[in-house]
């Protein structure tokens, strides 16, 4: 590999070549950063859900605790 590239300008090793990738391959590095990014959101959306259900749960009990049996 190292021979194909030795003998072609710089601009054909940094530039065309990065710029051919992303053409080919930029519909598949767009869906996977896309997926990567909608994963975390997602999974932050649920920690935030699940901290605020034990808030809320932990509200509750301690203040109904705190007033006595009925």
């Amino acid at each position: 590999m190292r021979e194909i590239f030795t003998g072609l300008p710089w601009w054909v090793k940094w530039i065309a070549v990065p710029v051919i990738a992303l053409v080919v391959f930029g519909g598949l590095i767009a869906s996977v950063v896309g997926f990567v990014i909608g994963l975390l959101f997602k999974v932050l959306v649920f920690a935030a859900l699940v901290g605020g259900l034990i808030y809320v749960v932990r509200k509750f009990t301690s203040s109904s605790s705190s007033r006595g049996d009925w």
